[in-house]
C-alpha cells in the first residue's frame, strides 16, 4: 500500500456515551454543571493557597497543583463531549485526535509522578519531622513540581510517536466519546503488535513505578503512625486518609483500563468518564472535607476579599458561591440548588455593578 493511502482518513468519528437524543440532552446539562464544578472547585483550592501564607507549604502547594492537573485532565475532553451531545454527528480531526492523545497522557503522567511527590512529602513530615524543613526545601519542591510535568510530557510524546505515524485509511469510527492510544490503535491499517507492546511497557513503566512508590511511602508512614498516639497523629490519620482516598480514585481506573487495553467491555465507557470527569470533581471535595486548614483558609480568604465592586470583589462572590458547594455543613447540594446557582451568581454580580 503505497503513501497516498495511508493519509485517507482525516477525520474520526466518536460514538459517545449514548444513541438516545433524551440521554445525550440530560448528559448535556449534567456534564455543564459538573464541569462548572470541577473547574470552580478546584480553581478555590489554587487560590486559597496563593492567598492564605499560611498554606505556603510543599504540601498545600502540591495540592494546589493538583488541582491544576484536575482542571487540565476534565478540560483536554469534556467541554468536546458537552458540545458532542447536541451534534448529530460526532467528529474529531486527526490532529484534534492526536492532541487528545498527547494532552491525556501529559496531564495523567504528571499526575502519577505527582501524587508520588505527595506522598514523599507526607512521609518526611510524619516519619522525619526535625528535619522537613530542611529536606522539603524550595529547590526541593521546584525540582518535584518540574519533574511531574516533564516526565508527563515525555511519557506523552512516546506514546504520540507509536500512534501519529501508523497508516490510517480505512475505518475511522472511535468507539468512546474521546481519543486515547488504546482506542484509536485499532484503527490502524497495518500490524499493531509492536506498537501495542511498546504502549504498554511504556505506560505499565510509568504507573507501576508510580503506584508501588506511592504504596511504600503510604505503608511506611502508616506504620509509623500506629505506634504513636498523639493529637499529632491523629491529624495525620486523617490526612492520610484524604491522600490515600485521591490515590485509590486516580490509579483504580488506570489499572483497570490498562490490564486489557485492547479489549472492549461494556463498562469502559463507565471507567473513563469515572476518571476523566468526576475524579476532578472528587478530588478538591475530599481535600476540603478532610482538611480544616484548607476550609479555614478558604472561609479566611472569601471574607478578607469582600470589596466594593472590583476585580476582588467579583472573585470574593465566586468564592462564596463555590465555598457554598464544598464547605457547607449540611448535606451536599441537590442538583437542584446547583441549577440555581448561575442564576444566584449572576444576579448578584449585577447587583454590584
Amino acid at each position: 500500500m503505497d503513501q497516498r493511502n495511508h493519509s485517507r482518513v482525516t477525520e474520526f468519528v466518536l460514538v459517545g456515551l449514548s444513541t438516545s437524543w433524551e440521554l445525550q440532552i440530560l448528559f448535556f446539562v449534567l456534564f455543564i454543571l459538573i464541569y462548572l464544578a470541577i473547574v470552580l472547585g478546584n480553581l478555590l483550592i489554587v487560590l486559597t493557597v496563593i492567598l492564605e501564607p499560611l498554606l505556603h507549604t510543599p504540601m498545600y502547594m502540591m495540592l494546589s497543583n493538583l488541582s491544576v492537573f484536575d482542571i487540565c485532565l476534565a478540560t483536554y475532553v469534556t467541554p468536546k463531549m458537552i458540545i458532542d451531545f447536541l451534534a448529530e454527528l460526532k467528529t474529531i480531526s486527526f490532529e484534534g485526535c492526536m492532541a487528545q492523545i498527547f494532552l491525556l497522557h501529559v496531564f495523567v503522567g504528571g499526575e502519577m509522578v505527582l501524587l508520588v511527590a505527595m506522598a514523599y512529602d507526607r512521609y518526611v513530615a510524619i516519619c522525619n519531622p526535625l528535619h522537613y524543613t530542611t529536606i522539603m526545601s524550595l529547590n526541593k519542591y521546584i525540582g518535584l513540581l518540574v519533574a511531574s510535568w516533564v516526565i508527563g510530557i515525555l511519557h506523552s510524546l512516546s506514546q504520540l510517536a507509536f500512534t501519529i505515524n501508523l497508516p490510517f485509511c480505512g475505518p475511522n469510527v472511535v468507539d468512546s466519546y474521546y481519543c486515547d492510544f488504546t482506542l484509536v490503535i485499532k484503527l490502524a491499517c497495518t500490524d499493531t503488535y509492536v506498537p501495542e507492546i511498546l504502549m504498554l511497557l511504556d505506560s505499565g513503566l510509568i504507573g507501576v513505578i508510580s503506584f508501588l512508590l506511592v504504596l511504600i511511602s503510604y505503608t511506611v508512614i502508616l506504620v509509623t503512625v500506629q505506634h504513636h498516639s498523639s493529637a499529632g497523629t491523629v491529624k495525620a490519620r486523617a490526612t492520610l486518609t484524604a491522600h490515600i482516598t485521591v490515590v485509590i480514585l486516580f490509579f483504580g481506573p488506570c489499572i483497570f483500563i490498562y490490564i486489557w487495553p485492547f479489549s472492549s467491555f461494556p463498562v469502559d465507557k463507565v471507567i473513563s468518564v469515572f476518571s476523566t470527569i468526576f475524579a476532578p470533581i472528587l478530588n478538591p471535595i475530599i481535600y476540603t472535607l478532610r482538611n480544616k486548614e484548607v476550609k479555614t483558609a478558604m472561609q479566611k480568604v472569601k471574607t478578607q476579599h469582600m470589596r466594593p465592586f472590583s476585580v476582588n470583589s467579583l472573585l470574593s462572590l465566586l468564592l462564596h458561591h463555590i465555598s457554598f458547594i464544598y464547605l457547607s455543613p449540611q448535606s451536599p447540594p441537590t442538583l437542584f440548588q446547583m441549577k440555581k446557582w448561575p442564576y444566584s451568581l449572576l444576579r448578584q454580580t449585577l447587583l454590584l455593578a
